[in-house]
């Protein structure tokens, strides 16, 4: 029975292969063929090698009816839209030409149709040398790196919301604009890095096809809790919590459509930038104020003389002093600006592997520069900076101490500045009122040591100083008690290491808080009188039974800084567990001169967790 259905399947099918087809000779030969397997269809006598033959002979059917459709009409060529940058530099055409091709006005494929940060840029330029086995000099490198960055880059109002990506700070920071775009985009690197693109819609996806490329889990793999770059979830029947109705689209396009909108090629404040950017000139002297975490202020000035050798690249040479213990650091390097305004620098001590690294906008009137500078296996250990030209003027930048007792006699105080005047009297310098200097014990172009006398009456809150005319405002704080301390950062993090990788340190420091005048702690009146000297130790933040982590991560000095212990499994510890764990980091300040004149105590959640065992495209220019 089941030979005979072979048998008249095998005839239904000789009928409709003989039917003719479309003209081509493609079909003719799969006809022939499908010919010679009906033939042998007849000759197989077992019902076993009957069915194998008809199953290659459906198989054969259905590729001559796909071959037989008329072949699909080319898409028809959309006009390319005018866009592009076009690249005029003969290096990056001829070094990138192989692979991305010119058009007839100077385009380039990829390349013009893109705008990055130089971060971006140069992780670019990275990952063509390693995955592409693009063959570069250095100094090709970084002249195709400076070219991109100031031709395709970013104007000042795109960089300034996510500067803290290039300064490297340990920031908390959340995309509100695009829920999905945010799972989609942070889970395997920070949102400011796609912030740090502007593409073309077309490019945009390039990039999307580029990353399922590299890396296919995406498709599915979860994002934040979320989905992966496919839809792996229940298709959407009801309104989202928001409102909007059903959205079943992928979650890569719906990511797509919002960067496509949001972070396009072209934007009217880089055709006014790119319009107006000219080499910055910021030769000259220039005062320098931050603040350092566990140290306090800084205050000095930095020398920048342009590189004759180099178009918009500096030497530096750096003199600061930490304001509160009087420490003074010397610097010399190099910088470069790019786009017009993006300072990127580094130096240090000639032999000294301590590299700092400078980030900073510069404004546009070339008078301010802003940033951080950091240092650190993981540039955990930064300075918040601000640059100030300096000219012939006296400029104040501010004081050894950041408050002042009331009731308090011959405090000795260090004002520091540029341009000060040599020869200055007592009654020139000014605190405000119930704040007298009562000697001047030297003065210097850089630094007037005074001693002041604090009434037990004088006005609680912050004072400016004024020294033969020029103002600081908010130098430091009168107070008549602490009424508290906090531990800065709330929560902080660190990473085993020294073993086979580097070790991330967690700075803390203590600050003093003044209730202000309305008496209740964490107002908006609240006094920070800076930096006091606490009693550091730490405790056990238990999270387990028998939770030992205390004994294991690593210590605290007496300045506030945690070095944490050795990477790898401790045999010491049981399961040979690494040396990792959550621990209670506490400060006391033993006398806060408060009324009831016990000891004020804060603290401050320590996490150390393991290195980061790979760093892609890691390090700067």
């Amino acid at each position: 029975m089941q030979a005979k259905v072979h048998e008249l399947a095998a005839r239904d099918f000789e009928k409709s292969v003989a039917q003719p087809g479309p003209a081509g000779g493609n079909s003719h030969r799969l006809s022939e063929a499908i010919r010679a397997n009906l033939l042998v269809l007849k000759m197989v006598k077992t019902v076993r090698a009957k069915r194998l033959a008809l199953f290659l002979l459906v198989l054969c059917t259905f590729v001559r009816a796909a071959a037989a459709q008329p072949p699909p009409a080319a898409p028809a060529a959309t006009p390319a839209a005018d866009e592009g940058i076009p690249v005029q530099s003969e290096l990056v055409r001829s070094r990138c030409g192989s692979c991305h091709k010119v058009d007839d006005k100077m385009r380039m494929t990829r390349i013009s149709y893109r705008r990055a940060s130089p971060e971006n840029w140069e992780k670019t330029i990275k990952r063509m040398v390693s995955l592409n086995k693009v063959n570069l000099e250095p100094a090709d490198a970084r002249n195709i790196l400076k070219y991109l960055s100031d031709h395709n880059g970013l104007a000042p109002e795109e960089v300034r919301p996510i500067a803290f990506e290039a300064e490297h700070r340990l920031v908390e920071y959340s995309y509100t604009a695009d829920k999905d775009t945010s799972d989609t985009c942070s889970s395997c690197h920070t949102i400011a890095r796609v912030m740090s693109e502007r593409r073309t819609k077309q490019e945009w996806g390039l990039l999307v096809d580029m990353h399922r490329g590299y890396y296919p889990l995406v498709d599915n793999q979860p994002m934040n809790a979320g989905q992966g770059f496919r839809r792996t979830r229940p298709m959407q029947t009801e309104p989202g919590a928001d409102g909007r109705p059903p959205d079943n689209r992928h979650p890569m396009e719906k990511a797509l459509e919002h960067l496509s909108k949001t972070y396009p090629l072209d934007t009217p404040t880089w055709s006014a930038w790119s319009a107006s950017m000219q080499p910055a000139k910021l030769a000259g002297r220039w005062a320098v104020s931050g603040y350092q975490a566990g140290k306090g202020a800084i205050v000095g000035q930095v020398v920048v003389s342009a590189d004759p050798n180099a178009p918009d690249s500096f030497n530096i040479d750096t003199r600061y002093t930490l304001a509160r213990t009087g420490e003074t650091v010397t610097r010399a390097g190099k910088a470069i600006v790019y786009t017009g305004f993006q300072w990127r620098g580094r130096g240090g001590l000639p032999g000294s592997d301590n590299v700092w690294r400078e980030v900073m906008l510069v404004e546009r009137d070339w008078k301010e520069m802003s940033g951080r500078w950091f240092t650190g296996a993981y540039d955990e250990t930064g300075i918040d900076v601000k640059l100030v030209r300096l000219t012939s003027d006296p400029v104040v930048f501010g004081s050894d101490l950041t408050a002042l007792k009331t009731a308090t006699t011959g405090r000795a105080l260090k004002i520091y500045g540029a341009n000060l005047p040599a020869s200055v009297k007592p009654e020139d310098i000014g605190f405000g009122q119930g704040v007298k200097v009562t000697r001047v014990v030297s003065a210097r172009p850089e630094e007037i040591a005074v001693e002041v006398d604090v009434a037990a009456n004088a006005p609680i809150g912050p004072r400016d100083v004024s020294v033969a005319g020029t103002v600081k405002p908010a130098t430091l704080v009168v107070y008549d008690r602490i009424d508290g301390i906090k531990v800065v950062p709330l929560a902080g993090m660190a990473r085993v290491g020294g073993a086979v990788f580097p070790k991330q340190l967690q700075q803390f420091e203590a600050l003093g808080v003044h209730n202000g005048l309305d008496g209740k702690p964490g107002t908006a009146d609240d006094l920070n009188l800076g930096i006091v000297d606490v009693k550091w130790s730490v405790e056990e933040y238990t999270a387990t039974f028998g939770d030992d982590d205390v004994q294991f991560v690593g210590s605290l000095d007496d300045k506030g800084l945690f070095t944490p212990n050795i990477d790898g499994p401790n045999p010491k510890r049981s399961g040979n567990r690494n040396n990792v764990g959550d621990i209670w980091v506490v400060a006391e300040l033993i006398s806060g001169g408060g009324t009831a004149q016990k000891p004020l105590r804060a603290r401050a959640h320590l996490l150390v967790t393991v290195p980061v065992y790979m760093a892609w495209f890691g390090g700067g220019q």
